[in-house]
């Protein structure tokens, strides 16, 4: 009989705490504050695509917070599978069903590792019409970029926390599809996942 893990359990394969709860919701807090104040006499007003299924967690909380007439849609990019290493060759699996043509797109992205996937997804938005495309990242790890972010237009980088090379889970981020549910991010303990 397969046995699903409680939460109290998933807590136990968590190595170290890097950003609480509160620690977390004070920094989305500033950060629809930033795209609010960034984008307030932009027109058309943004529309904000989630990077499923990572992101989906942090776009609540984010575009809830945001005092602007915003649109929301979802993107599907895949590289990862099961495993913990990009595969490097990211797929559009979900497309958007909202039109960008001349629109400011804000890309709001789990995690910024090699940059792989969301170089393409901005090559996607513009190859769509986007006027702008901007970047937000829950957390991003600058220390395993492969490939230089380069944003469209008046597109700007806001970024959450930079994140150790550490394999993190929470917080809408998975391995194998579990731990998204934790309402922090930690670190996964290396058994846990080889």
């Amino acid at each position: 009989m397969l046995t699903v893990p409680s939460l109290m359990s998933l807590d136990s394969h968590i190595e170290k705490v890097l950003w609480t709860q509160d620690q977390i919701s004070r920094r989305v807090i500033e950060l629809a504050a930033q795209i609010t104040h960034d984008f307030k006499s932009i027109s058309p007003p943004p529309l904000v695509v989630g990077v499923a299924t990572g992101a989906f967690l942090f776009l609540a909380d984010l575009v809830r917070l945001i005092q602007l007439p915003i649109s929301v849609d979802f993107i599907r990019a895949e590289s990862y599978g099961s495993g913990t290493l990009s595969n490097g060759a990211p797929v559009v699996s979900l497309d958007l069903k909202l039109d960008v043509k001349a629109k400011h797109v804000i890309l709001v992205e789990d995690i910024v590792d090699t940059g792989t996937t969301l170089s393409s997804l901005i090559e996607h938005m513009v190859s769509k019409g986007a006027s702008s495309v901007s970047v937000c990242t829950f957390l991003d790890k600058p220390s395993r970029r492969k490939i230089q972010l380069e944003l469209v237009g008046e597109g700007k980088f806001y970024q959450g926390f930079q994140c150790p090379d550490y394999f993190v889970v929470g917080y809408g981020m998975d391995f194998a599809e579990l731990y998204r549910n934790l309402p922090y991010i930690g670190v996964l303990k290396p058994e846990c996942y080889k």
